[in-house]
């Protein structure tokens, strides 16, 4: 079968009439009539039954119908990408990100991205809910975790870097109150925590030696549904936090703050886009997840020679 034998099923099948199939394609009704009749030869079927007010697919006609729609669809998407690869892509993509990465950065990447291709039109909402991207119009997101439970086969989603939540503190609380030594002296700190979920107060903690998780609870006097406010309170010196490097990057070069128990981290904060699946990806978004993926992939955030707490160092006398 040629792609003109599925165009014609459709088009027999969407008007319910050969006479309005040879109106649409602007033929004589003999022409539809002559290729029908040559196509249920071929195939030795009878396509579609004839009524004196209508023509409408026989159960075979119906299943050759829904995979011409199929196929049609990506004759379609295929010609849209071959078109799109010989022109500079324009129109508008809708992002959504959370305020602390999206303000620090996603923000300067989606400005430079944009200057590359100025004929595009970006617009970047930040928020601390995922919204529904679907129905709210948003071509994707840039969030910090990956697609999980029953919804999972509604998105497509790839990891644009690594990222890890550490412990930090600022250096006058470890001459106060000494580093820990172990994840289970933890529990004796001050530590700081963001209320996001339940659970808040258990740190679900990886060895980087063997990758084993440790838990532990945690609390202490002062905590908030503000991860920007719980950094505040860490680098006054209140207490010990957990925390993704992206966010504290500066302060750990500057030595504001410090690694506590530096062997351990969380590695549950990827660096993930989102977006609703589809059949097919317009140009404009494939080069730009492309880009955010080379912009990250070398985790600009992550300072290897940031300084780190000694384990039970206590202050001097």
């Amino acid at each position: 079968m040629e792609r003109a034998d599925l165009e014609l099923l459709l088009a027999i099948r969407g008007h319910g009439s050969l006479a309005g199939a040879a109106s649409a394609a602007d033929v004589v009704p003999s022409v539809i009539t002559k290729r029908l009749a040559a196509l249920e030869a071929r195939l030795g079927l009878k396509l579609f039954q004839r009524t004196t007010r209508r023509v409408v697919p026989t159960a075979e006609g119906e299943a050759l119908c829904e995979r011409a729609t199929g196929l049609l669809a990506g004759f379609h998407a295929m010609e849209a990408e071959l078109q799109e690869r010989h022109k500079e892509p324009v129109g508008r993509i809708r992002l959504a990100a959370t305020f602390g990465f999206g303000r620090v950065w996603l923000g300067p990447a989606i400005a430079d991205f944009q200057q590359r291709h100025p004929q595009l039109d970006v617009q970047l909402q930040l928020t601390e809910q995922l919204p529904d991207l679907a129905v709210e119009g948003f071509d994707g997101a840039v969030w910090l975790w990956a697609v999980r439970g029953p919804r999972a086969s509604e998105w497509t989603g790839r990891r644009l870097a690594r990222n890890q939540r550490v412990l930090v503190a600022a250096p006058d609380y470890l001459r106060r109150r000494g580093a820990p030594a172990t994840v289970e002296e933890l529990a004796a700190h001050d530590c700081l925590v963001v209320r996001e979920n339940e659970r808040f107060d258990v740190w679900r903690l990886q060895r980087e030696r063997d990758r084993a998780e440790v838990r532990v609870r945690v609390g202490g006097p002062l905590s908030s549904n503000s991860g920007e406010l719980v950094r505040d309170w860490c680098l006054a010196g209140h207490g010990i936090m957990l925390r993704s490097l992206w966010d504290i990057a500066g302060a750990l070069a500057t030595g504001e703050l410090v690694r506590v128990l530096p062997g351990h981290a969380m590695t549950d904060a990827d660096i993930h886009w989102l977006a609703p699946h589809s059949a097919s990806t317009p140009k404009r978004i494939r080069l730009l997840v492309d880009y955010l993926a080379e912009r990250f992939r070398s985790e600009p955030w992550k300072l290897t020679s940031a300084p780190a707490a000694r384990p039970g160092s206590r202050p001097r006398r």
